[in-house]
């Protein structure tokens, strides 16, 4: 079962108790894959269509994403709150995987791709291009994150330290949506050299 951990952020100075749940989530140690889904995004119906079946603590998980404050330490040791905060987790994942499909979901993960925060492909005839996060599945649970690339057309594992991130809040498309969305991102045609390739060989995971 994949979940998420109540983990310390990257810089704990950086988020002060008013941030705002939405930047203090996504700056926990693991989740950097995450875009910071906008509030007005979360905040339209539209975008949430077939949610909230899914969740038994829907209005509360909702009510914590938009929440104009970040969790004090004495929450993180409520178990109500932990309940709470698992749906509300996953909730937010799922509507990350739709929210970076759209216009402006895309260009915060294309600003992620150019800077190498999704890491680069093992592969070393790739020469460390730079990977997409996906999922293999739709449904929470099924499969762990992945990494694509976009020059080898591959899937690897991802870092041990996005082992919590469900594929789901992620989605099988987004790599396929993200390239024809900026086709000059599409890499050249990566050669092949066998000999390297049986020195260093990276297998695919699927």
């Amino acid at each position: 079962m994949y979940g998420l951990s109540l983990g310390e952020t990257d810089d704990e100075e950086d988020f002060s108790a008013d941030s705002g749940w939405i930047p203090w989530f996504c700056g926990l140690k693991g989740h950097e894959l995450f875009a910071e889904v906008e509030e007005e995004y979360v905040r339209d119906n539209f975008n949430l269509y077939g949610l909230r079946q899914r969740f038994q603590f829907y209005e509360h998980a909702l009510e914590m994403i938009l929440s104009s404050e970040a969790p004090e330490d004495d929450d993180l040791a409520d178990a109500e709150f932990l309940e709470i905060y698992r749906d509300a987790s996953d909730l937010y994942g799922l509507i990350h995987a739709r929210y970076i499909a759209s216009p402006r979901g895309l260009q915060a993960m294309r600003d992620k791709y150019l800077k190498g925060v999704f890491g680069t492909c093992p592969r070393v005839l790739c020469d460390r291009q730079h990977t997409l996060p996906m999922g293999l599945a739709e449904d929470l649970r099924a499969a762990q994150v992945k990494i694509f690339c976009p020059k080898c057309e591959q899937v690897y594992a991802a870092k041990s330290k996005y082992r919590e991130l469900d594929g789901a809040f992620f989605g099988m498309s987004f790599p396929q949506i993200f390239l024809q969305t900026y086709p000059t991102l599409l890499p050249l045609e990566v050669p092949r050299h066998p000999a390297r390739e049986a020195m260093f060989p990276f297998f695919p995971v699927w």
